[in-house]
């Protein structure tokens, strides 16, 4: 019986050491916040690790590999995320990013698209498309996006349009 009790004691601190999924979630935000990216990756995938569905851990650990410029590991958490949850239209916003550095300006006008289908409001899509269609030479839809990401706030719209849509 003693050992039984000892035992049941152990186990019992033992699982409140152990964090949970959501709980380094937490601590990889953080480490992210202080620009601590190959920790936060390390984070975000012991998150993961727990949770195979956890959207948001896919999608920030996208953000830290693209901030490492690991495009090909930022476009695999990216792509991830979209598989999980196909409304997610950060993380299309996400994988057009990396599309775009990696000078895939079609892909970045398709995943840039989904996200404007479901987010007609996000004028980072908006500049990044126009981008991207200055890219493959569609001047009119570049001008076009430029004026409608800066309809929507956009500093840097304004300024890109002056430059590219002349």
């Amino acid at each position: 019986m003693k050992n039984l009790l000892l035992a049941l004691f152990l186990l019992t601190a033992c699982s409140n050491w152990a964090q949970s999924a959501t709980g380094y979630f937490d601590t990889a935000l953080k480490k992210a916040e202080s620009r601590n990216f190959k920790g936060a990756i390390a984070d975000y995938t012991k998150a993961i690790g727990m949770n195979l569905q956890f959207v948001e851990a896919y999608q920030n650990r996208g953000v830290a590999k693209y901030n490492l410029n690991d495009y090909k590991g930022a476009m695999a958490d990216f792509t991830k995320a979209i598989e999980l949850d196909s409304m997610n239209s950060d993380a299309f916003t996400g994988r057009a990013n990396v599309n775009y550095k990696l000078m895939n300006f079609k892909e970045a006008i398709a995943d840039c698209s989904s996200c404007i289908d479901l987010n007609p409001k996000d004028y980072i899509a908006y500049n990044l498309r126009a981008l991207a269609y200055n890219k493959v030479g569609d001047k009119k839809s570049c001008c076009k996006d430029f004026t409608k990401a800066i309809e929507l706030g956009s500093k840097s719209a304004i300024k890109n349009r002056a430059t590219f849509c002349k």
